[in-house]
């Protein structure tokens, strides 16, 4: 693999440097970095997403012939990093980077044509319906039903950990269509619209204050055949091409080695009230240093993986290498910032959002208003898209052949 980018490469680097100097605007950077959660409201990132299409870069993950951008792997890579330098706010995935992929890989030509575009545009807001109550890391054993009435599917059961979903018009959902064969040949992947009387949404608060997630509850919701994705019992073979999009369909390293970055310059002026600054305890560099190290091996792992993609190759089970690290290095980033500021750490405003006009004053700093709401929030990253344990099991099959 060669690791030095081409002059097209560095063309490209200089134009994505260019556009985001000028159409960044500096209240979405605010307000980026002023989000403890692990999404942006749709305030800041759908408007930045608008952004985005309106210069043709909103997907640069789907096929061109799709609406993608039909960059290299590595000038997406590229795209990526160049964002988490300059503060970008992060988009909103569910649409992006799982439900649109499946779209284009899955999805008949009516499907495309009726779905897509409104992804791409921003006007449907999606979110995801896999985890159950009693269905989480084994989410074979999901329970909500859906039966064929006529030319509809009528759905019942609930969902839960459904991110957004007090903001989504559409849900993909895993659904059971047949109860009678093995587990996993008996899901089926629907797309169903969530602004009907048979669907409630109930909010879940975090510890931190955070409305993200929420449960989601089917009464008799109907949704048409013609939503269906693939044919009936298809829906774990999606899934699992689905879960691989989530679990390496971005780039960790850049906004890891970006938020490494900030620490490393706060620890040269941050006191220790001991001897100096932070920075000076050669533990608190050790421990720095090697998050560093793992963030840069993370790095090379996911550019191993865009050369396999260069070459036409699915990314396969290494995403579960990426996920399991990404998820790990950024909790230990977390968990640095906190030791870093101290005391101004422990403040934990519950107003949403923490940024705009009616924000309140942060004490001590902006980064130290937000961090343990960070540190809160990201304890689920270990959990979400795959538990660590289902991960480590992944590559052990896979990966490792054990």
């Amino acid at each position: 693999m060669d690791m030095d980018f081409s002059p097209e490469d560095i063309a490209f680097r200089e134009e994505v440097r260019d556009f985001l100097k000028n159409s960044l605007p500096d209240r979405l950077r605010d307000g980026a970095r002023r989000t403890p959660g692990v999404f942006v409201e749709p305030d800041i990132g759908m408007e930045w997403h608008r952004i985005l299409y309106e210069k043709g870069w909103v997907a640069p993950h789907w096929p061109k012939e799709n609406g993608g951008t039909g960059w290299t792997p590595t000038q997406k890579f590229i795209f990526e990093k160049e964002c988490a330098l300059a503060g970008a706010p992060a988009l909103a995935i569910l649409g992006l980077r799982l439900v649109g992929p499946v779209i284009c890989e899955f999805g008949t030509e009516e499907q495309k044509e009726r779905f897509l575009p409104r992804i791409l545009s921003g006007e449907d807001y999606w979110c995801q319906g896999y985890s159950e109550p009693g269905s989480g890391s084994d989410l074979a054993s999901l329970k909500t039903t859906a039966k064929l009435e006529g030319d509809e599917y009528v759905v019942n059961g609930s969902k839960i950990w459904t991110t957004h979903a007090h903001h989504a018009n559409w849900i993909f959902a895993l659904v059971r269509t047949d109860p009678n064969v093995k587990k996993q040949a008996g899901i089926t992947f629907l797309l169903i619209p969530m602004d009907q009387e048979g669907v409630e949404v109930t909010p879940i608060h975090s510890m931190s204050g955070d409305h993200e997630v929420n449960a989601v509850f089917f009464s008799d919701a109907r949704t048409s055949a013609a939503n269906r994705i693939g044919e009936e019992g298809q829906g774990w073979t999606i899934a699992k091409f689905l879960l691989e999009n989530e679990r390496g369909g971005s780039c960790f390293a850049p906004r890891l080695l970006q938020s490494i970055d900030k620490l490393e310059q706060l620890a040269k002026e941050q006191p220790s009230g001991v001897n100096g600054a932070v920075g000076h305890d050669a533990r608190f560099r050790d421990r720095l240093a090697r998050a560093r190290l793992e963030a840069e091996a993370l790095e090379v792992t996911e550019l191993r993986i865009l050369a396999e993609l260069a070459k036409g190759r699915a990314p396969g089970p290494q995403t579960s290498l990426v996920k399991l690290l990404g998820s790990n290095i950024g909790q230990t980033i977390d968990t640095l910032r906190l030791e870093l500021l101290g005391p101004d750490a422990l403040q934990l405003p519950m107003e949403r959002p923490l940024y705009g006009n009616e924000a309140p004053e942060p004490v001590g700093s902006e980064l130290a208003q937000t961090a343990m709401g960070r540190y809160l929030n990201n304890r689920a990253a270990t959990i979400f898209g795959g538990s660590d344990e289902v991960q480590k099991n992944i590559i052990a099959k896979t990966v490792l052949g054990l």
